[in-house]
């Protein structure tokens, strides 16, 4: 089935661009490269604050204290992340069919707009200690609309470079924007350094002109084009595809993971180790940090070492390092558990990069089975390159239900324990759930039976290139 095109693919204007091609050489050295890194860099901008504000409410958690008026058990605080994430979590699907609709710098401009309306609510919620317990958890948990822009920038940023370059341009991206994660946790600890925590209004009040000028670069650097597609039928196809279910199992660990806890960790050091705002404010934000910046050497070492071997490796090593976390709990050693922590940072970095690179590459030998069984070789590879492109956005969208799932067992543990170990068994015994799968699917002796049952042009096995 051909994709759909958008009912917008037409218009014109001066922020409309109608022909773009960026696979021809000549073009795309003459006139295409500085208008994608230009639209790239105001892309990074505008999703960094989306992550920021997604974030906002793990670091307004550390302000929530008796002394400040909020008298919450640790429970209360997890549901609330809880819901950001979740509200981010399900609108990372929307959020990708929105580019192609409205237009890559127009629907960043409306996004980004959106972000106003949490920030305010954070701004007025978090001086109000009294607003009722399920108002405020409504109200807060439109923070989730920063946890979309990751999709729709991701969705937006595919369109403008060639091949050869996505994985950069993409990488770039994710990580420019999941570092914002890292920084609303620095803007908090600054804020109670200089203020103390009764200031916890001025986080939200900080980020205000940052998303004023968001909105402004994208509107005066940033394109939309005509030749961006709405791919529905690709999007459908990839959720009958059993690779899609087991990766998105997989991202769930992942970056599930690095999501969960870059919104648990600071929680987790009052409410398991007592320690004050100020305490726990400078140590949240480098856990963020390092999982941020270490992603692109996961893409690069599954490039080197094949991805199924990389992922698999990295879960037995989240399980050793959760096993070692739930350990310092039990001896009470907040310097083990916060190293511990480092470490498993690290992991959630490197698997995020390892697991997205395993998509293409699956569909990369997806074709190469179907040329072999007869499939003309254009069309096996445009059919396989349109379902892993859907693939990455819904597996993207799936992961972030993980950081959603972890804030839950968080809650459930302290609630029932009055501590985070039970949780943290629950989740090494998923890491190693993950690893078994990722060698039972991706690692054992490869069969060459066509995947029974399958609809697409490109049977056959996927196992090969993804070790």
């Amino acid at each position: 089935m051909a994709p759909e095109t958008s009912s917008h693919s037409q218009r014109t204007g001066r922020s409309w661009i109608t022909h773009w091609e960026p696979e021809d050489p000549a073009f795309w050295q003459e006139t295409g490269r500085p208008i994608a890194k230009r639209n790239l860099w105001a892309s990074i901008l505008s999703e960094h604050i989306g992550f920021s504000v997604w974030s906002i409410w793990s670091v307004l958690a550390l302000f929530m204290t008796p002394a400040t008026g909020f008298d919450w058990a640790p429970e209360q605080k997890f549901l609330l992340v809880s819901l950001v994430a979740l509200v981010g979590a399900i609108l990372r699907v929307p959020y990708t069919l929105a580019v192609p609709i409205f237009g890559g710098r127009n629907w960043t401009i409306i996004s980004a707009s959106l972000l106003i309306i949490p920030t305010v609510l954070a701004f007025y919620l978090i001086q109000n200690p009294d607003t009722p317990y399920w108002l405020f958890l409504v109200l807060g948990a439109t923070a989730g609309v920063g946890g979309g822009n990751f999709s729709s920038s991701m969705a937006n940023i595919n369109f403008y470079f060639p091949e050869k370059e996505k994985g950069w341009a993409l990488g770039l991206n994710a990580g420019g924007g999941n570092i914002g994660v890292a920084t609303v946790q620095l803007v908090g600890l600054g804020v109670i350094a200089l203020f103390t925590a009764s200031a916890g209004h001025l986080v939200p009040l900080f980020y205000a002109p940052f998303i004023l000028l968001a909105i402004w670069i994208a509107f005066r650097s940033m394109n939309n084009l005509t030749s961006a597609r709405t791919d529905v039928s690709a999007q459908i196809a990839a959720t009958r595809d059993r690779h899609f279910w087991i990766m998105s199992f997989l991202y769930i660990g992942t970056f599930g993971s690095f999501i969960g806890f870059g919104f648990a960790f600071g929680l987790l050091l009052q409410n398991q180790f007592g320690l004050e705002p100020l305490q726990a404010a400078s140590v949240t934000f480098l856990g963020p940090a390092i999982g941020s910046l270490i992603r692109p050497v996961g893409g690069k070492m599954a490039d080197r070492l094949g991805g199924a071997r990389v992922t698999f490796w990295n879960f037995i090593a989240m399980v050793i390092a959760t096993s070692l976390a739930v350990a310092s709990i039990q001896i009470d050693n907040l310097a083990l558990f916060i190293s511990v922590f480092a470490v498993v940072f690290v992991l959630t970095g490197i698997g995020n990069g390892s697991v997205y690179k395993m998509i293409p590459s699956l569909y990369a030998a997806k074709a190469q089975s179907a040329i072999s069984a007869g499939t003309p070789a254009e069309e096996a590879h445009s059919f396989n390159k349109r379902i892993a492109s859907s693939m990455l956005g819904l597996i993207g969208a799936m992961g972030a239900f993980g950081g959603v799932a972890i804030n839950l067992v968080f809650r459930e543990s302290f609630r029932a324990t009055e501590s985070a170990a039970p949780g943290l068994v629950a989740f090494l015994v998923f890491y190693a759930v993950c690893a078994a799968v990722t060698y039972a699917v991706y690692m054992r002796t490869p069969t060459t039976t066509a995947n029974p049952g399958t609809t697409t042009p490109a049977t056959g096995t996927t196992e090969t290139v993804a070790r």
